[in-house]
């Protein structure tokens, strides 16, 4: 059995490859369908955005020695009956109770509510309140900070790699990223918090790194196209994809060990959902990124290049000098 050094080798070499480039249409099929259903997703089972978004009011109830849900759920609703509530456990001894927007009466008798549910004096239980117009300053804000991200990206691309289809083939395969991890959110329910929109900007930028290292190579090995390389552009794209495979895996895992250990002992086992946004949103990213640039943005990028003048005619030398090769042999 070969090892990874030696498998990295041959994908180097191109003595092992995987048909990247090659299979596009059936890797661009799974994008789609992909892209799809996350987007479907939320027509089923619509996202969830936290308080910081929608507004609303929120307490804090500490030092409880058993820190039931459903008590805060039945001592909000004693007072509120209609009120959509949100509970979660925060550490070993406190819970935070979310709700719809109270008026300040409906916040004072809720804050006794739930001191005499718990059996906690009233000093244990604290409110804020955040109203609505907080909260669309806070989406503004997200939707602005996307913008400008996907805006610069797609500059920086082009004078670097002196290209705009490599800006484009990126800026697809980042889009893709964004819609598949939201798919995700709302799929298994989870909430969309500015610290969550912090993951995604985080994982966007993973992404962009990901695509830009194998971008470079791709640039490299495009560079020698033609009689002189003896493959054609595609192949060359392909050959690029393969020789930066390795080390998009090694990434990939390097990346989602420390926010796998967050998500799951620090968030799902030990309790600390203050951590469950930010980490699931970079543990899903991640992986995402990762499949993205290999089989979304590099054949992508292949697609949009094959058909110039240039690029064309010199494939058809160089496969007319290949068949020619093979006649003579």
């Amino acid at each position: 059995m070969r090892s990874m050094s030696q498998f990295g080798n041959d994908l180097y070499t191109g003595k092992t490859s995987f048909p990247f480039v090659g299979r596009r249409r059936l890797w661009f099929i799974i994008a789609a369908i992909l892209v799809i259903g996350s987007a479907l997703v939320p027509l089923v089972r619509p996202i969830q955005f936290s308080i910081e978004f929608t507004g609303g009011s929120q307490f804090t109830v500490s030092g409880l020695s058993n820190p039931d849900q459903l008590i805060a759920t039945d001592a909000v609703q004693s007072v509120v009956p209609d009120a959509t509530t949100k509970v979660t456990t925060v550490g070993d001894s406190a819970v935070r109770v979310q709700t719809d927007q109270m008026t300040s009466e409906e916040t004072r008798e809720v804050t006794e509510a739930l001191a005499d549910a718990y059996g906690v004096p009233e000093s244990e239980v604290t409110s804020s309140f955040i109203g609505p117009t907080w909260g669309a300053d806070v989406t503004r804000q997200s939707m602005w900070g996307l913008a400008i991200f996907l805006a610069l990206t797609f500059l920086i691309l082009a004078l670097y790699f002196r290209t705009w289809k490599m800006s484009v083939a990126a800026i697809i395969g980042l889009v893709d990223v964004l819609i598949i991890t939201i798919g995700v959110y709302a799929l298994f329910g989870f909430e969309i918090s500015p610290a969550a929109v912090i993951g995604f900007l985080t994982i966007l930028s993973y992404a962009l790194y990901d695509t830009t290292v194998v971008f470079d190579k791709i640039r490299e090995n495009t560079s020698e196209d033609g009689e002189v390389s003896g493959r054609t552009f595609g192949e060359s794209v392909n050959l690029a994809v393969n020789q930066t495979l390795v080390r998009s895996i090694n990434t990939t895992v390097v990346a989602i060990l420390p926010t796998g250990a967050i998500l799951f002992i620090g968030a799902l086992w030990l309790g600390a959902q203050t951590l469950t946004d930010i980490s699931l949103s970079i543990f899903v990213g991640t992986i995402v990124a990762a499949y993205s640039t290999i089989f979304v943005a590099a054949p992508l990028y292949s697609l949009f290049r094959e058909n110039e003048p240039a690029i064309k005619a010199r494939d058809e030398r160089t496969l007319a000098a290949r068949s020619q090769a093979r006649v003579s042999v």
